[in-house]
C-alpha cells in the first residue's frame, strides 16, 4: 500500500477506513488526530503488531473523513463498523452463549423467559447467567413472590379464550391475568418487583415484604402473614446465589484485561447493588496500534454498542485509562444512559478485589483459547497444506466455496453454496439459489446457472450492491459430484473468462475421489488425512445445507396446496398459522381446541383447517363454507 503524503492527511479528528484490492472495507477506525494516528500503520512491519502488519499488508488504499469533534468520529466509527461488518475489527463474541433472563415490557401483560440470541427491541436483558438450570431455579422461586405469566403468548390466548386459568394459577405461581384475576396496576407492581430482584436490589424487597408480614402478624391477619412469610422465604432462597461482593450501594460494571501480542481477554463483572448478578468474557484479536489503556477504551465503547445490557454509573478498568481516552466513549455513554458515566480504577478496598477477580476471570479465559486456539490452527493448517500439495495449488486455499443441488424428480430445484474460510464455516456467506431456468432433472445445467450467477458478481462493488456474501473470491471451488460436474463447471469459467483466475475441484462420493481440470485420473488426498476430511466436511455440509431448504420449499409447497383449499383461509392467515406452529407436522398434531384458541383465526375457521387436515373433508367445506356467509373476505 502507497502511504498518503503527510502533508495530505488533516490534523483533525474523524474516521478512517482500509481498503482492500477488490475495494472492501477491511477495517474501520478513529482519531483524534488523523495524521498521527495514521502514521503509526506506515512504520516497518516488523514494529507492528502481527494483526497489524497483516491487516496493512491486506490493504490497498486508506481513505478518511474528517468531523467536528471526536464523539462525532466515534458515532461515524460505529455507524461504518455496522454497515461493513470489517473482517479486521474488533467483534465481540463469548466463547458460549449464556443464557439470558429477558423481560418482554413491552406486552400489555409481560412475562420473563429464559433467552439466548440476539437482542431484540422491546425487551430488557438481565444477567448473563453461568448455568440455565440455576436460571430457571431462580425464576421459580421469584415468582412465588412476584406472580407474573411465564406461559407462552399462544398459551396464554388459549386460557384466555377458555376463561379459567392453567394450573400456575392454582398453585400461586401465576396471577392468572388471562382471567381477569389480577388488575394491570398490581400486575405491573409484580413486574417491576421481578426486575428489581434481577437488577440486585434485593435488601429493599425483603425489608418491605419484612415489615409487610410482621404488620400483618400484628393486626391477626395471620393468613396474610403467612403468605410474606413464604414469599421472604423464597426470595432470601433465590438471592443466595447472588454472591455479595461490595456494600449495598455498589452499582459497577468491572472490566478486567489480560493481553498478548496477538490477543486480548477481557472479563466483564456485572455488579448492581452490591451484588454479583452476571458475567461477560471475550476474546479479541489485537489489531490497531494502541496501547493498553487505549484498548481498554475501545473495548469498553465495542461491549456497550453491541450488547443490550444497561449502563451503570460507573464502570471500573483494570488498567490506567488517562482522562483524555476515556472522555469521547464518557461523553457517549453518558448520552445513551442519560446520566452521567465514569471510566475510573480501583486501588484499594472491595472495589479492587472485584477487578482482581475480573482480571483472573480474562486470565483463565486467554490460557484456555490459547490451548484450544493451538490445536485447532495447527490441524486446520495442516489440512489446507494438505489440500494444496495434494491438488497442486499455488497458494493454500485459504477461502473454498462448496456446491451442491437437491431436488424430488426434478421438482423444488435447488442449490447451496457453502464457505469455509481458515478451514471453519463462515455461515454468514452461505447462499440458497432457487434453480430458474432448468426443467427437469438436470444437475449439470443447474450446476451452470448457480456457478453463473455467482461468478459474474465477482467485479460487483459491495457498497452498492450490498451483496457482502458475494464480495470475496475464493481461493478453490469444490463441487459436489464427479467428472461431469466439473466439465459443466470448467465451461461456466471460460464463459466467463475466469479459467485462469480461479481453482477447480470435485469430490465424486463414490470413492472420495477429488478431480482436477484437464486430468483423467483423480487426484491422490491420503485416506484418513486431515486435508480429505476438510473437504469432506465441506462436501457434507454443502449436502446439508441445500437438502434443508428443499425439504423447506417442499413443504412450504404442501402446505400451501393443502391450505388453500379451504375458503375463508387466505395468505395472511395461512403465513401467520405456519408461521404460528413452524411446521405443517405440528399443525396437524395441534387439536381443535388449539386452533379454535387463536384469538385471529375465526372458530369456524379453525374447525375447518382441523378438519381438513384430518381428512374430514365434507365437514371442512361445509364449515368453510359457513364461514364465509359471516365473512366473506376471509379477514385477508
Amino acid at each position: 500500500m502507497l502511504r498518503p503524503p503527510s502533508g495530505s492527511i488533516p490534523d483533525q479528528p474523524g474516521s478512517y477506513q482500509f481498503f482492500d484490492r477488490d475495494g472492501r472495507v477491511i477495517y474501520v477506525g478513529k482519531a483524534s488526530s488523523l495524521r498521527q494516528r495514521l502514521s503509526n500503520y506506515f512504520q516497518s512491519p516488523g514494529q507492528l503488531p502481527i494483526r497489524t502488519a497483516q491487516m496493512v499488508a491486506s490493504a490497498t488504499r486508506v481513505e478518511w473523513t474528517v468531523v467536528g469533534t471526536e464523539v462525532e468520529a466515534l458515532l461515524l466509527e460505529h455507524s461504518l463498523i455496522q454497515a461493513h461488518q470489517p473482517r479486521f475489527n474488533v467483534r465481540l463474541k463469548d466463547d458460549k452463549t449464556y443464557p439470558w433472563l429477558a423481560l418482554s415490557v413491552n406486552d400489555e401483560w409481560p412475562r420473563p423467559f429464559v433467552y439466548r440470541g440476539k437482542r431484540r427491541k422491546g425487551v430488557v436483558y438481565f444477567g448473563p447467567f453461568p448455568h440455565v438450570r440455576s436460571l430457571r431455579q431462580t425464576l421459580d422461586l421469584v415468582v412465588k413472590t412476584f406472580p407474573v405469566r411465564t406461559c407462552s403468548d399462544a398459551k396464554f390466548s388459549r386460557h384466555q379464550k377458555y376463561g379459567r386459568p392453567c394450573l400456575l394459577a392454582d398453585i400461586g405461581r401465576c396471577s392468572a391475568p388471562c382471567v381477569g384475576q389480577v388488575d394491570a396496576s398490581t400486575y405491573h407492581g409484580y413486574v417491576e418487583g421481578l426486575s428489581a430482584f434481577f437488577s440486585g436490589d434485593t435488601e429493599s424487597i425483603l425489608h418491605e415484604l419484612h415489615n409487610k408480614m410482621e404488620s400483618a402478624s400484628t393486626d391477626r391477619a395471620y393468613e396474610l402473614a403467612a403468605r410474606a412469610r413464604d414469599q421472604l422465604a423464597a426470595l432470601e432462597e433465590a438471592s443466595s446465589s447472588q454472591q455479595v461482593v461490595v456494600d449495598a450501594s455498589g452499582t459497577f460494571d468491572a472490566f478486567g484485561l489480560v493481553v498478548n501480542e496477538l490477543e486480548a481477554s477481557i472479563a466483564v463483572l456485572h455488579v448492581r447493588h452490591g451484588r454479583l448478578i452476571g458475567r461477560s468474557g471475550f476474546i479479541v484479536d489485537r489489531i490497531d496500534v494502541q496501547s493498553e489503556g487505549e484498548l481498554m477504551v475501545t473495548l469498553i465503547e465495542r461491549f456497550y454498542a453491541e450488547r443490550a445490557t444497561s449502563i451503570p454509573r460507573q464502570v471500573l478498568s483494570s488498567v490506567e485509562v488517562e482522562a483524555w481516552q476515556s472522555a469521547v466513549v464518557e461523553t457517549w455513554l453518558s448520552e445513551l444512559r442519560t446520566g452521567p458515566v465514569t471510566i475510573t480504577s480501583a486501588h484499594r478496598g472491595k472495589r479492587r478485589q472485584v477487578l482482581a477477580m475480573a482480571v483472573e476471570n480474562a486470565r483463565q479465559d486467554l490460557a484456555r483459547n490459547q490451548l484450544r486456539r493451538a490445536s485447532d490452527h495447527n490441524a486446520r493448517s495442516k489440512a489446507l497444506t494438505e489440500i494444496q500439495v495434494a491438488l497442486e495449488l499455488k497458494e493454500a486455499p485459504l477461502r473454498i466455496e462448496c456446491y451442491d443441488m437437491s431436488h424430488l424428480q426434478g421438482t423444488d430445484y435447488v442449490g447451496s453454496m457453502v464457505v469455509f474460510e481458515d478451514g471453519v464455516p463462515k455461515r454468514s456467506d452461505y447462499r440458497h439459489f432457487l434453480i430458474k431456468t432448468v426443467d427437469g432433472n438436470d444437475d449439470f445445467a443447474a450446476m451452470a446457472e448457480v456457478l453463473r450467477r455467482r461468478l459474474s458478481r465477482l467485479d460487483e462493488d459491495p457498497e452498492t450492491t450490498g451483496r457482502r456474501r458475494f464480495a470475496y473470491r475464493p481461493q478453490l471451488l469444490l463441487i459436489d459430484g464427479g467428472k461431469g460436474q466439473l466439465s459443466s463447471v470448467m465451461a461456466v469459467l471460460e464463459e466467463l473468462g475466469l479459467r485462469d483466475e480461479i481453482e477447480v475441484a470435485s469430490l465424486a462420493k463414490q470413492f472420495e475421489e477429488v478431480y482436477r481440470p484437464g486430468k483423467s485420473q483423480p487426484n491422490h488426498v491420503a485416506r484418513g488425512s486431515d486435508g480429505l476430511y476438510l473437504l469432506q466436511a465441506l462436501r457434507d455440509e454443502a449436502h446439508r445445507f441445500a437438502v434443508s431448504f428443499h425439504r423447506q420449499r417442499r413443504g412450504a409447497r404442501m402446505t400451501g396446496s393443502v391450505l388453500e383449499e379451504i375458503p375463508g383461509l387466505g395468505p395472511t392467515r395461512r403465513k401467520r398459522l405456519i408461521d404460528h406452529f413452524g411446521t405443517l407436522r405440528e399443525l396437524r398434531a395441534a387439536s381443535r381446541e388449539d386452533l379454535t384458541a387463536l384469538t385471529w383465526l375465526p372458530e369456524l375457521v379453525g374447525k375447518a383447517v382441523f378438519a381438513r387436515l384430518h381428512q374430514d373433508e365434507t365437514a371442512a367445506v361445509h364449515l368453510a363454507e359457513n364461514e364465509r356467509v359471516n365473512d366473506a373476505d376471509g379477514g385477508d
